[in-house]
């Protein structure tokens, strides 16, 4: 198993490379700039514009500001804000809380709903529980996520009032857990309506495979009840395409809660990412952006080394 992560590991390297680079470029010859922004406004002068973009590191070719990035990042400097003059880790170490509570509930939302979904369709075909499957697939895949969120608003906080439209509080009131979960409801359900038509889906066949196995027929002739055949022996031996699903929604969730926190106003990586590209603030975007790749990265090793504990026939080498 080390062997196999140290492979991993070496292999997700020129992945990395290759995803920082890609987006470097891109946001470095997306039309504006920083500077250019400032110059329309007229509050630079040619000769401060000049002395602003060498101070910068902008006057180099594209390679050599992108090495002396990564010389920085792997240095544990993902470098400074244009926009604010801050740290971007700091930046960043500021919201990723917040974000975590968001996706977080999100995920295990999805999952606890889900999958017992998911099983009981699979147990109990054309029952209330697998209508009721094919109904939250039905939304799940017909909605997304940014007219979901308006939708939302619309319904249970312009017309209802009974939820907040946007932000972690109230603005009077106190930071207290109810408070926030009050915020909470609306963003959260956007992010895990989205990928529980996966978790359904993936739940139902899998756990009807298992269902038709030969050892299934061989636990109820010795007279097994049908709730341990179901929890003891099905539903484990269903966890593998699930797990698949999970590494799968990962990536997913992280690029959905950038448009439902924007929506939402939930200070988060996702907002922060979008007020980077705004403002062309490339240290801000290249922060987020190793983030989301480190994380998306390390999730799937995470999964695959979950595969072979599920599964004892599954080895890596």
């Amino acid at each position: 198993m080390g062997r196999y992560v140290v492979k991993r590991i070496l292999q997700a390297i020129p992945v990395f490379l290759i995803i920082t680079f890609a987006v470097y470029v891109l946001i470095n010859y997306a039309p504006g700039g920083p500077i250019e922004t400032l110059m329309e406004s007229g509050n630079l002068s040619q000769a401060d514009y000049e002395a602003l973009k060498h101070s910068l590191g902008l006057d180099r070719n594209i390679f050599e500001r992108y090495f002396l990035w990564l010389a920085g990042l792997f240095q544990g400097n993902l470098g400074t804000s244009y926009r604010t003059g801050k740290a971007v880790s700091g930046m960043i170490a500021e919201r990723i809380g917040n974000s975590l509570i968001l996706t977080g509930t999100g995920i295990l939302g999805a999952i606890l709903i889900g999958l017992p979904i998911g099983v009981m369709s699979a147990v109990k075909p054309g029952s209330g529980w697998d209508k009721a499957g094919n109904v939250l697939s039905f939304i799940s895949a017909s909605f997304p996520s940014f007219f979901m969120s308006l939708l939302l608003i619309y319904v249970f906080a312009v017309r209802l009032k009974v939820l907040p439209a946007n932000g972690m509080y109230s603005v009077t009131g106190a930071h207290t857990a109810g408070n926030l979960a009050r915020h909470l409801i609306l963003p959260a359900f956007v992010c895990g309506i989205q990928p529980i038509k996966g978790y359904i889906k993936q739940t139902k066949m899998a756990v009807m495979d298992v269902l038709n196995e030969e050892y299934i027929k061989t636990a109820r002739s010795k007279g097994l009840s049908e709730r341990t055949i179901i929890l003891k022996h099905a539903v484990r031996n269903a966890l593998i395409p699930v797990v698949t699903q999970l590494s799968l929604s990962i990536p997913f969730l992280i690029g959905g809660a950038v448009v439902v926190e924007q929506i939402f106003a939930w200070p988060g990586i996702g907002s922060l990412m979008i007020s980077g590209i705004t403002n062309r603030d490339y240290p801000v975007v290249m922060g987020v952006t190793v983030l989301i790749a480190v994380v998306v990265l390390v999730t799937n090793l995470l999964l695959d080394i979950l595969y072979a504990r599920l599964d004892p026939r599954i080895t890596y080498k």
